[in-house]
């Protein structure tokens, strides 16, 4: 099997997608429940499994890549791990902040009140052990080896589909939201790993932009009030879904969509600059 796993990398791509999307459910659904809560007890104990679980599944990727692939995995190269989750972070919050700006400003809210510190608290653990899983397994698994087999191009529009179409499942779920989310998170998020080779900025702007949602605004994440809430509690107006996002939350919102469109234009321009051989590769089609 491991001989299969090093000789093919559709096998490979299949096995370990299904591998890690399982870890993701065993990990994130009870952490999920977990942080539904108000408690400060339960909150620290929510954050600290959080911080614990994205460290666990770096280190498995890490191992797996090692035994798998026969090579470091320096897509997490600790050098910049700092600076880039904190930059990722940054503008994850930042241009979330942005569309919840345009949607009140187009009265897609009603009111913003206030909601609860430790709510917060608990939602940061639980999003970082999301984002985590998530990017190692759509940029750091699906991306990667799609590109290898099909170029930049065509792995960016596969791997947002997939991306999107998984976001199906969620509560709220509607066919708008899942294209949405395939062009905020499968396109931005993928351009971030295909400029850098890193997942550590990924990482960062994932994290920054669902704890903004989540955890500064208290709005619905991909359709889920998974979380027990934030540091405020949006109240979703009665007006047009393309203005407030609707049930599904301000993800389905178009200025989500185009927000996030402008970062991922910004990527893709970043990479055309790119020179020589690692420049032929990212536009390889």
């Amino acid at each position: 099997m491991l001989a299969r796993l090093q000789n093919s990398t559709p096998v490979r791509l299949i096995v370990l997608m299904i591998a890690f999307l399982a870890l993701n459910a065993a990990v994130a659904a009870p952490l999920s429940a977990l942080a539904e809560t108000t408690s400060p007890f339960l909150a620290v104990i929510v954050l600290l499994l959080g911080v614990l679980g994205a460290v666990v599944v770096i280190r498995l990727y890490r191992w797996v890549i090692g035994k798998v692939e026969s090579r470091p995995a320096t897509e997490l190269d600790p050098a910049n791990r700092r600076s880039a989750l904190v930059r990722g972070g940054l503008i994850g919050v930042g241009i979330f902040t942005a569309v919840m700006l345009l949607i009140a400003t187009f009265g897609g809210y009603e009111s913003l009140g206030w909601g609860s510190f430790w709510a917060t608290l608990a939602t940061a653990g639980l999003m970082t052990t999301v984002a985590t899983i998530e990017e190692v397994v759509f940029r750091g698994i699906m991306f990667r080896l799609l590109e290898q087999l099909t170029g930049t191009v065509r792995a960016l529009i596969i791997s947002a589909v997939l991306f999107g179409f998984l976001h199906l499942i969620n509560p709220n779920a509607s066919l708008w939201g899942a294209v949405a989310i395939a062009i905020q998170g499968g396109l931005m998020l993928g351009a971030a790993y295909a400029v850098t080779r890193s997942l550590w900025l990924p990482i960062g702007l994932h994290f920054g932009w669902n704890f903004a949602q989540a955890g500064i605004f208290g709005a619905p994440v991909s359709g889920s009030d998974a979380s027990g809430g934030g540091i405020l509690d949006s109240t979703l107006a009665n007006g047009p879904v393309l203005i407030s996002g609707g049930e599904f939350g301000p993800e389905a919102s178009l200025f989500a969509v185009l927000v996030c469109s402008v970062l991922t234009v910004y990527f893709v321009r970043r990479m055309k600059r790119l020179s020589g051989s690692e420049a032929r590769a990212l536009v390889k089609v």
